[in-house]
């Protein structure tokens, strides 16, 4: 079993996708000097998120992502990652960028998370941002590699 999973309802990661998803986990993870043991990332409805966020967290709000981070040891990641493919969507279309952008944004937030990254204040949200650009650059360039020459 892979130590990183997608898991939902519908498939929408075809296998190439999901390589690259799970060596850019990687990669972000060992430039900052941690190791994943286990990380699941769960996508599913707004309504689906909104219940964990009321029941777990005492919100009652749409949310796009929700981490849990579940490690007992320093630089050892392991986590539930909990999105929501509607905000998703509504961001990109927010924020007018594509929808494969945004969702690489908010996959490479949730580990930021579980490796301290704070975004509550406007240093902390400064710094988680430039942290995901530079995800999503890196995912820009290893997407866009064929697979064979990996």
């Amino acid at each position: 079993m892979e130590k990183i999973q997608f898991l939902g309802k519908s498939k929408f990661l075809n296998k190439w996708e999901r390589l690259v998803y799970r060596q850019l986990l990687e990669s972000i993870s060992e430039d900052h000097n941690y190791l994943i043991s286990s990380l699941t990332y769960v996508f599913m409805s707004d309504d689906e998120l909104l219940e964990i966020n009321q029941q777990s967290l005492n919100h009652d709000d749409y949310t796009d992502i929700i981490t849990f981070d579940l490690s007992d040891k320093e630089g050892n990641i392991d986590g539930e990652i909990y999105i929501s493919k509607d905000r998703i969507k509504e961001n990109a279309e927010t924020y007018k960028t594509n929808y494969n952008e945004e969702l690489t944004r908010v996959i490479s937030h949730g580990l930021l998370h579980l490796m301290g990254y704070k975004d509550k204040n406007e240093s902390d949200a400064l710094k988680m941002r430039n942290a995901e650009n530079k995800s999503i650059e890196t995912w820009k360039h290893m997407f866009h590699m064929k697979p064979n020459q990996k």
